[in-house]
């Protein structure tokens, strides 16, 4: 081979040689370049992968808070006011009744020598309770109060709607001739009550008067002595 032609054989080898590494460069650089590509990727993924989690677990506290609110709610729902029946449930407590709660009547009766009969109607829109004691009923400008007629003490009532109470007072327990000469008597629902009323009632006789326990029906109430 001529000098010539092996001069110009090496350095087409030459430049075949570089063209091939500059290649191989590029695909390393390109294999890097998808390898970091990837890596970063899979990085961003890692991170998010926390959140992820983060939020999961901020949704799972949120529940738990949720329920624990709930449960306490009824917790307190549940211990609030009312009377225990003893089956794990609460009925609720109503009022007392005062005598400015109750729409009253009175009417003259002629039964066990004549008396006064009572009645009371809790006012519409009023749910009160008497208690199972006698009404205060007393008479005149001294206050003489009626004792019992009944020697055992009645049980609560509670007034609603169209439910009535009655209690019989008889005026006059004694036989003697004597006695105060009144026209209206003052009832309480017991002795702490505010704001008893005066009931008119007919000129009537006082001594030593009785009344009954409070009763759901007019002929329980008759103050037999």
């Amino acid at each position: 081979m001529s000098g010539n032609r092996r001069k110009a054989f090496l350095v087409s080898a030459v430049l075949v040689g570089g063209a091939l590494l500059m290649t191989a460069c590029q695909d390393t650089d390109e294999a890097a370049d998808t390898g970091a590509s990837q890596g970063s990727s899979t990085a961003s993924g890692d991170a998010a992968t926390p959140s992820g989690s983060s939020a999961a677990g901020s949704g799972k506290d949120s529940g738990a808070a949720g329920k624990s609110s709930g449960a306490t709610g009824g917790t307190e729902d549940g211990a609030g006011s009312g009377a225990d029946t003893g089956n794990g449930k609460r009925e609720p407590v109503g009022q007392s009744c005062g005598a400015n709660d109750i729409s009253w009547n009175t009417r003259s009766e002629t039964q066990a020598g004549g008396y006064i009969l009572i009645s009371a109607k809790a006012k519409p829109g009023i749910t009160c309770i008497l208690p199972a004691a006698l009404p205060t009923v007393a008479f005149g400008s001294d206050g003489t109060e009626a004792g019992p007629a009944e020697q055992a003490v009645g049980e609560q009532i509670t007034l609603s709607g169209n439910t009535t109470a009655y209690a019989g007072v008889n005026p006059k327990s004694t036989n003697s001739d004597g006695g105060k000469e009144l026209d209206s008597i003052i009832v309480a629902i017991g002795d702490e009550d505010p704001e008893p009323v005066s009931l008119k009632v007919g000129t009537i006789t006082v001594d030593k008067p009785v009344v009954t326990n409070w009763h759901t029906s007019a002929t329980d109430a008759v103050p037999f002595s």
